[in-house]
């Protein structure tokens, strides 16, 4: 899942795919009902992938709450975000335990289920390929550090 695409436009409701970058903003579309128009660069335009929500320990990446969401729930849809406030905070603890509760507020959390729910209905939630990428790289460090140490290994014997 690529959420450097995927947008969200301060004051507009939704996510948006970016189309393309014309002088004055980006041409976008919404993800829920497919409208095209053009975002201006005065707008508060931020990717998916810029957004991150605070923990005790450090902030962790959207892309990762989302896929912790997913596996949470089996990849079905979020309690609504009309649910009321308790219910959304019990289920975000359960999704990110380590949530930082005086950082973190309630319309964080309904934008953050908003979100999920946009991409989940509309199939865009594919964690398959991350989870490829990651075994590759794994392999390939692993790879890698075999080459380290016969390096050191010869090295030593010279």
């Amino acid at each position: 899942m690529d959420l450097s695409k995927i947008l969200a436009i301060s004051g507009k409701p939704g996510l948006y795919k970016m189309l393309a970058q014309t002088k004055n903003g980006l041409v976008v579309e919404s993800i829920p009902d497919g409208k095209k128009f053009t975002a201006f660069t005065h707008e508060r335009i931020s990717t998916l992938e810029e957004i991150s929500i605070y923990t005790e320990d450090e902030d962790k990446p959207l892309k990762d709450v989302l896929k912790a969401m997913f596996e949470k729930l089996d990849g079905k849809a979020a309690p609504s975000r009309k649910s009321d406030n308790e219910e959304l905070k019990t289920f975000f603890e359960e999704v990110i335990p380590n949530y930082d509760k005086e950082n973190v507020y309630v319309s964080d959390i309904r934008k953050v289920v908003n979100w999920y729910n946009i991409l989940q209905e509309n199939d865009m939630l594919s964690f398959e390929e991350e989870e490829a990428k990651d075994k590759e790289e794994k392999k390939s460090e692993e790879v890698k550090d075999e080459e380290d140490k016969k390096q050191e290994d010869s090295e030593k014997t010279k």
